[in-house]
């Protein structure tokens, strides 16, 4: 029986969706391959149609966790199709995502690139682990459920205030607290230079954006929390590089104690248990990470916010 939910496209379709969606040349067969095998097992179908109505529940809500079913270890018989059964939860998910985008006229070319951040992602698994994945399959709930959008060089979540962000923004004067609408700002790879001039034109895009396709939502603060607002980076980066000038626009409302070494050289070599002593220095950002952890200091990850 056929899962209306969950329906996979598997013909000759599938390659034309699979690029549209980013996904790079050398991964292309094997998903197609993948995708077909699901659809004519009973049990990974079953699962496939359970797992995207609990991502699809409640979509456009924001905040909202879907509880996933367990995958079991021998899903399909195939160690590689349990490892691209994220990725077929989200391809399968792809017409409920289409269909709401459509519902708030989010142009095509916007919903395009939101959803290619999937393909991006495939090839961040592939540099740290020499096959597709996804590292972190949770990553893309937002996208595919309304929340995240990729709007220029940034992407902006529709979030709330999380407590310490939110009475730092109260006390500063503004009509705002814990629990109130905000925009959150990532940062994503791949994606060129961090340009002020182009972190400009993202929150002007962001800005028009949401007035226009979430009317009756209100948004009058970024937040951001990156390892690259650790304020640490600036002692080994030149005052005007782009990451400084980046942490420039926030006002930092707490700082963490827990070191976060992981996230910083994950995102700049492509593996977070790579041993320092085995980092790469070619690059400024190489050589203020690496010289930061042999120095046997840590990383941490940053916090900050601006009204818009």
């Amino acid at each position: 029986m056929v899962d209306e939910d969950a329906l996979l496209p598997v013909g000759d379709e599938l390659p034309e969706v699979l690029l549209d969606l980013a996904v790079p040349h050398e991964d292309v067969n094997e998903l197609v391959g993948i995708a077909r095998k699901a659809v004519g097992d009973p049990e990974v179908a079953g699962l496939l149609g359970e797992s995207v109505r609990a991502l699809v529940r409640d979509i456009g809500s924001v905040g909202f966790q879907p509880e996933m079913p367990p995958v079991p270890a021998g899903l399909g018989g195939s160690a590689a199709l349990r490892r691209l059964f994220p990725f077929l939860v989200l391809l399968a998910a792809l017409p409920h995502t289409r269909a709401y985008h459509h519902e708030h006229a989010v142009p095509a070319d916007i919903s395009r690139r939101t959803l290619a951040d999937l393909g991006r992602h495939l090839a961040v698994h592939r540099r740290c682990h020499g096959n597709a994945g996804l590292v972190d399959p949770h990553w893309f709930w937002p996208h595919f459920r309304g929340e995240l959008y990729q709007l220029g060089r940034l992407q902006f979540q529709r979030d709330r205030l999380g407590r310490r962000t939110g009475e730092a923004v109260r006390a500063a004067g503004l009509p705002l607290g814990p629990g109130d609408p905000c925009l959150s700002i990532h940062i994503p790879d791949f994606r060129g230079p961090l340009t002020p001039q182009a972190c400009d034109a993202s929150l002007a895009l962001a800005r028009d954006f949401f007035a226009l396709h979430y009317p009756g939502e209100t948004y009058r603060v970024a937040v951001c929390h990156s390892w690259l607002l650790d304020a640490q980076l600036a002692k080994y980066l030149p005052e005007e590089s782009n990451i400084v000038r980046f942490q420039r626009r926030f006002r930092t409302p707490y700082r963490e104690t827990e070191p976060a070494d992981g996230p910083p050289v994950f995102f700049v070599f492509g593996d977070p248990d790579l041993p320092v002593e085995a980092l790469l220095q070619r690059t400024g950002v190489e050589r203020a990470v690496a010289a930061h952890l042999l120095a046997g200091e840590h990383w941490y990850r940053g916090h900050g916010w601006f009204a818009l």
